[in-house]
Formats: structure tokens, C-alpha cells, sequence
């Protein structure tokens, strides 16, 4: 079993299909169908597809809150059977707990893990100033904004130090331009702290700006139908990298392999 991050892949997924039945029902959905690829340490890769592809019962999996119905998951190399500490889960919402101080909510997971107090203050003061937070450890989350809230909940997800990032659409909830701002956040705290990522999103600029690759996926049972390499410059920087002349271009052929055409229904 290979246990060291720098000779294995950061995740992995090998065949995976998951398929979800209800016996109640009488319902049977094949959600996720043959799907492997595998994701390098401090590689960014996207997820874009149809909604109900099956993307968020991937990064399910790869958290190890549910098991695949057929292949393997691995997490450097350990074959993921349950949650695992190396690696770390955000949502479009930020779930901050109302009762608790932001200090005190980007603490949670250190103190869940034993960690001592004063090393809980340190890393939480270190992600407060990285985040952009400063002056607001102390308020309550509802004295922040939405994209403050969500600054918090990136620290939070960092605080605990994990080797992958899995993010579910986090900024979809934001306007165009806190957005943009967050990305920013992201980029650099990933590459500052060589963080391997996979990111779902229905933006397509977004997974230019921020990806090294994107997988695309089908409509459900979702499979992945093709791989786009980013070969942009500054992916730590992704407002200066959605000035670049090539974004339309991987943007049109997203949009392609979408078949988001004219006569394309908008749900």
C-alpha cells in the first residue's frame, strides 16, 4: 500500500460507477458510470457537466461518504473506505455554526482532531490574515457578508491542512465580482500551500481561470466524455489569466462538448 504523497497520485479514481436504489420506491438511478482518471499533488482539475451528471456523487465518494457500487477510490494511495483526515470538503453554502465566533469556527476541526489551543490560535490567526479577515475573528458569522462568510469557510476547510481539496460549486451563491475575488483567495492559498484540488462548477470561465485540466461530463449516468489541458499561464492568478485571448477559445469548446447551442433549453 502506497502511503507516501510524493509517489502516488493525490486521488484517484479507478472504474468508479455508483448506482442508488430505492427498494421504498421502486427506483434504481445510475448516477456515475465507468469513471476513472486520477489527479497530481498541487494539480487544480475542474468538473463541469449537466446538472444530475452525477459530479457531487463523485467528490461524495472521494470523501469517503459514500462508496462506490463499483470500483476504488484512492486518497495517496489508501483505498478510501471512509473519511479521511488528508482530505477536506467545501459547499456552496458555508455552514459556519451562528454560535460560534469566525476564530472559533475555523478552529472546529483542529479541536474535533485534539489539536492543542494555543497551535488552534496560531494556524486560526495565520488564516485570518491569509483570507483577507483581519479585524473579524471575533464577530459572529452573521455580521459578515456572503463572501466574507465564505472566506471563513475556505479557512476553516484549510485550517485542518489537507493534501486534496474537494469543492462543490463554493462561490456559485456569490456575485460576479466577490466571485472573482475568492477565486483569487483560492488560487493563491493553493499554490502557496501545494494543495491538490477538484472543483465542481457550472461556470465555464471559472474552470478556465482556476484549472490546470477539466474533465467534461455526460448527462447522467455520468461518464467523462474528454479532458481539456489548460495550457494557461498564472493559474494562481486567475483575474489576470481571464485577460488572456485564449479563454474564448476554451470556453468555446467547452460549451461544444456541452452542446450548449441556440437551441439548447435553459431548466
Amino acid at each position: 500500500m502506497i502511503t507516501d504523497m510524493s509517489s502516488a497520485n493525490a486521488i484517484e479514481f479507478q472504474s468508479v460507477s455508483k448506482r442508488f436504489v430505492n427498494t421504498a420506491r421502486g427506483t434504481d438511478v445510475l448516477a456515475v458510470r465507468d469513471v476513472s482518471f486520477a489527479i497530481g499533488r498541487g494539480e487544480v482539475v475542474s468538473i463541469i457537466g449537466p446538472s444530475g451528471c452525477g459530479k457531487s456523487t463523485l467528490l461524495n465518494m472521494g470523501s469517503g461518504l459514500a462508496p462506490p457500487s463499483l470500483g476504488e477510490v484512492y486518497v495517496a494511495g489508501e483505498l478510501v473506505i471512509r473519511p479521511n483526515p488528508r482530505v477536506a470538503f467545501m459547499l456552496q453554502k458555508d455552514l459556519l455554526m451562528p454560535w460560534r465566533t469566525i476564530n472559533q469556527n475555523i478552529e472546529f476541526g483542529l479541536e474535533v482532531r485534539d489539536v492543542a489551543k494555543a497551535e488552534r490560535v496560531a494556524i486560526s490567526n495565520k488564516l485570518i490574515a491569509q483570507c483577507r479577515l483581519t479585524g473579524f475573528g471575533a464577530s459572529y458569522p452573521h455580521q459578515l457578508s456572503g463572501g466574507m462568510r465564505q472566506r471563513a469557510a475556505l479557512a476553516r476547510t484549510l485550517a485542518v491542512n489537507p493534501d486534496v481539496l474537494l469543492m462543490d460549486e463554493p462561490f456559485s451563491a456569490l456575485d460576479a465580482q466577490t466571485k472573482m475575488i475568492l477565486q483569487q483567495d483560492l488560487a493563491r492559498a493553493v499554490k502557496a500551500e501545494n494543495k491538490t484540488v477538484l472543483f465542481i462548477t457550472h461556470d465555464l470561465v471559472e474552470a478556465v481561470a482556476l484549472s490546470d485540466r477539466i474533465l467534461v461530463m455526460s448527462e447522467r449516468p455520468g461518464t467523462i466524455i474528454d479532458t481539456l489541458t489548460v495550457d494557461l499561464p498564472e493559474r494562481d492568478n486567475p483575474m489576470q489569466r481571464r485577460k488572456h485571448p485564449r479563454v474564448g477559445e476554451f470556453v468555446g469548446r467547452l460549451m461544444d462538448l456541452l452542446k450548449l447551442d441556440e437551441s439548447t433549453t435553459v431548466h
